[in-house]
C-alpha cells in the first residue's frame, strides 16, 4: 500500500500521512499534514526530522485511510444535540455538545464498536451535564489504513442506535416545594430547606413558583402538592418527613395525592431514603432530611435526568448504587468527582 520516495525527489509529491514533530518540552504535533505537496523550502525541515524518505499510501480496494475512516465514524456517532468540526488529525476527531444540556451514552453499542478493535471512541460519563462547546467524546482510527467492513460495522453499531453520543436539552420547570414538619409550620424552628432547593432548581435553569408549607398531616401535606399542581406547577419537591418514625407521614401524604408509578428508597449515600413518584405526568421528589445538611445528594443525580424528560423508576434508582457513595469531600468538586458516576 506504501511507496517510498527519497527526500530529495520528494519535491512536488504530495504526503500521504501525516507528519509529527516533537520538541521535548516545547511542541508535539503535526508538522506536515495529509495532502501537502512537498516544496524545495520543506526538504531540509523533513530531514531535521529524521525523514529519508516519504510514503505515498495507495489504498487499495476494501482499505480506507485514518482520516477518512474516522470522518465516517464521527458522522455516524454525533446522536441529536452533538457534532464535530475542524478536520481530522492522525486519524482523530473530538466530538462537541452543539447545546446546553444532559449527555447520554449508549454505553452498550459503545462498547460493541471498542471490542472491533482497530477503532475506538471515549466518552465522558453518562447523565453528565454538559455547556454548548464541551468535548464530549473523542474518536480515532487507530491503524493508518483500516478496512472498509470494520468502519461500515462501527457505523451500523451506532446508527441503529441514533449515535454514540447524544444531549438531551433540559426543560425550564416551574417548580413548587412543600416544606413539611410541625416544628417549621408552626414556627418553633426556621426553615432552612427552602433556600437549598432555590439554589438547586435556580442554578439547573428552573424557577420556583410556589412554596407552601404544611404540618405532619398526610392530607394537609397532599392538599398543599395539588394546590400548587393547579397554579401551574410542573415539577414538585417535598421535603423531610421520608423517614420510619411514626410522625414521617410525607411519602403517605404523596400517595395521597396521586402520586403513581412510585419508588421509596435508592442505593446512594446521601439520599437512601429519596421517592420518586408521578401526578398526572408532574414529577413529585421527596427529598429526605440529608438534603439540608450535605451539599450534594441524589437530587443532584436525579433533577437533571427528571428536566431531561426521563421518568425515574426503581430500575433507575437500583442502578445508581454503583457510585452513588460521596465521599463528602471537605472541598466539594462536584461533578468532577465519582459521585453518580
Amino acid at each position: 500500500m506504501f511507496k517510498t520516495i527519497k527526500i530529495e525527489n520528494a519535491v512536488g509529491r504530495v504526503l500521504a500521512h501525516d507528519v509529527t514533530e516533537i520538541r521535548k518540552g516545547e511542541f508535539k504535533g503535526r508538522a506536515f499534514k495529509k495532502g501537502h505537496r512537498i516544496r524545495n523550502a520543506d526538504i531540509c525541515h523533513l530531514q531535521r526530522l529524521g525523514k529519508e524518505h516519504i510514503f505515498v499510501l495507495e489504498v487499495e480496494d476494501g482499505w480506507l485511510h485514518e482520516n477518512d475512516a474516522v470522518v465516517a465514524m464521527a458522522n455516524a456517532f454525533c446522536g441529536p444535540g452533538v457534532e464535530w468540526e475542524g478536520e481530522p488529525n492522525e486519524g482523530k476527531l473530538n466530538l462537541k455538545a452543539k447545546i446546553d444540556g444532559l449527555l447520554k451514552v449508549a454505553v452498550g453499542p459503545l462498547a460493541e464498536v471498542n471490542s472491533l478493535c482497530e477503532v475506538m471512541c471515549a466518552t465522558r460519563h453518562t447523565n453528565t451535564r454538559v455547556a454548548k462547546g464541551d468535548i464530549v467524546a473523542g474518536t480515532r482510527a487507530i491503524p493508518l489504513v483500516i478496512r472498509v467492513d470494520v468502519v461500515e460495522k462501527a457505523v451500523s453499531i451506532a446508527l441503529s442506535n441514533q449515535g454514540l453520543a447524544q444531549i438531551k436539552p433540559l426543560r425550564q420547570a416551574k417548580a413548587g416545594i412543600v416544606i413539611t414538619g410541625n416544628e417549621v409550620f408552626t414556627r418553633l424552628i426556621e426553615d432552612k430547606f427552602e433556600e437549598v432547593l432555590r439554589h438547586k432548581i435556580d442554578r439547573i435553569g428552573s424557577e420556583v413558583t410556589g412554596v407552601a408549607f404544611a404540618p405532619d398531616d398526610p392530607d394537609i401535606i397532599a392538599e398543599e402538592i395539588r394546590s400548587l399542581i393547579s397554579s401551574g406547577a410542573d415539577l414538585i419537591l417535598t421535603t423531610g418527613g421520608m423517614s420510619v418514625d411514626p410522625d414521617d407521614v410525607t411519602c403517605e401524604a404523596i400517595r395521597r395525592a396521586g402520586g403513581d408509578a412510585e419508588a421509596y428508597g435508592a442505593p446512594v449515600l446521601p439520599g437512601a431514603m429519596f421517592m420518586t413518584a408521578n401526578i398526572d405526568g408532574v414529577p413529585i421528589l421527596g427529598v429526605p432530611a440529608c438534603g439540608l445538611y450535605h451539599e450534594r445528594t441524589i437530587l443532584d443525580l436525579v433533577l437533571p435526568r427528571i428536566l431531561a424528560g426521563e421518568t425515574i423508576g426503581r430500575s433507575d434508582l437500583a442502578g445508581m448504587g454503583h457510585g452513588g457513595l460521596c465521599l463528602n469531600c471537605d472541598q466539594c468538586r462536584f461533578p468532577a468527582c465519582p459521585f453518580g458516576k
